[in-house]
């Protein structure tokens, strides 16, 4: 195990039409925090991919919170990029890494096209 330790992983699509609202929401959400950050196509869409990332942070960094944001438009899921489909999914994905790492906390959010997010309660 490595000494190099951080608080959480944030996993978030690759759109640049989000980057600047994804900083602005981890330095609100995350101030004072350490955190590994992986861009993604779809975010956790892909499942497998992301959870192989978490295991990593996990196995590196002792994270001890995984952040998931979906964003509104998402190219990723093209006609099926709805507000339901992504909040099935980020939930699909929350039972993943709770079943894998039971003391994880998980955050799941939904950022708009204006950059406004909410929570995805479960």
């Amino acid at each position: 195990m490595s000494n190099h330790k951080c608080d959480a992983i944030v996993v978030a699509c690759i759109d640049f039409r989000f980057q600047k609202y994804i900083r602005d929401f981890t330095d609100e959400h995350l101030s004072g925090k350490l955190f590994d950050f992986v861009g993604f196509a779809g975010a956790s869409k892909e499942l497998d991919t992301i959870m192989n990332q978490i295991d990593i942070s996990a196995r590196l960094h002792s994270i001890n919170q995984v952040v998931l944001i979906h964003h509104e438009e998402c190219g990723a899921y093209g006609v099926e990029s709805t507000p339901e489909r992504h909040a099935r999914d980020l939930q699909k994905a929350k039972d993943a890494i709770v079943a894998r790492f039971s003391n994880m906390k998980v955050d799941l959010y939904y950022m708009k096209l204006d950059g406004t997010s909410e929570k995805i309660d479960q």
